[in-house]
């Protein structure tokens, strides 16, 4: 995920830079960055996926909540898919060439989880598989977030149509599909996460300056700060859960790109 972030910013940024290799022209809105407040909206897609972290498997950390037999190290696939996002601007001008934005909206994406675990295999004293009849390997994980970043943005200086920027900063993700207070989980078959996030969001954008708009086409990254996952309930001492169990941290981590009209 942070790969694809990584290439999709080098892009956009040797495109602004062949764009900024072009003549002098008439210049469009020329007052437009010398305004204190501007408004707007935007539309867009994103790539969400999750990163995620393990308690030692190996058996010798006496901490760890699942210690396998014989030892194995417990992995989630994650298949991301993409979503779309939709909401507006309020920019605040602080300098020349530094704005404050609040860009709350909707984001909204689902994730496919494949559990691969020899404890969904473990059986009891008497031989019989303990999580049998439960749809034990995949996770159809949707989330709806009421998305709410605070941001920094640095533009260079105007050259002609085009201004060249990064922005940064962090946001609150409301998750409206987190089914943190269902008192069902893994095992029967309802995966969980917390309501309440906090994310950090990095990217780069070029402004473009057209007759009567703005347009702003921006690549950004987006990560969790807190843990997101919400453990399952302990059924069936002293196995813990096969499938959140091993899990140390879960967080969101993606790519997406606005289209942004001021």
């Amino acid at each position: 995920m942070k790969k694809i972030f990584i290439i999709n910013f080098i892009i956009l940024f040797l495109s602004a830079n062949l764009i900024q290799a072009q003549k002098e022209k008439i210049i469009n809105l020329p007052n437009f960055d010398k305004r204190k407040i501007h408004f707007g909206y935007y539309l867009g897609i994103n790539n969400y996926g999750f990163n995620i972290k393990y308690y030692d498997q190996s058996g010798g950390d006496l901490g760890s909540p699942v210690n396998p037999i014989p030892p194995t190290d417990m992995f989630v696939e994650v298949e991301s898919r993409l979503g779309f996002n939709i909401g507006f601007v309020i920019d605040y001008r602080l300098h020349k060439n530094i704005n404050l934005r609040f860009e709350p909206g909707l984001r909204s994406n689902t994730k496919e989880l494949t559990f691969i675990n020899p404890n969904l295999d473990a059986t009891d004293d008497q031989g019989n598989i303990i999580y049998e009849g439960t749809d034990n390997t995949v996770r159809d994980v949707s989330g709806t977030y009421l998305h709410l970043p605070l941001l920094i943005k640095f533009s260079t200086n105007r050259l002609n149509n085009i201004r060249p920027y990064v922005i940064g900063g962090f946001a609150y993700d409301f998750n409206f599909s987190s089914n943190q207070k269902n008192p069902d989980d893994n095992y029967d078959s309802e995966f969980r996460m917390t309501t309440n996030n906090f994310m950090y969001e990095a990217g780069l954008g070029i402004d473009i300056y057209f007759d009567f708009f703005k347009f702003t086409p921006s690549i950004r990254g987006i990560f969790a700060m807190n843990n997101e996952l919400v453990q399952d309930n302990q059924h069936n001492p002293p196995y813990s859960s096969p499938w959140t169990g091993p899990i140390s941290f879960l967080g969101t981590s993606g790519v997406f790109l606005n289209l942004t009209f001021e």
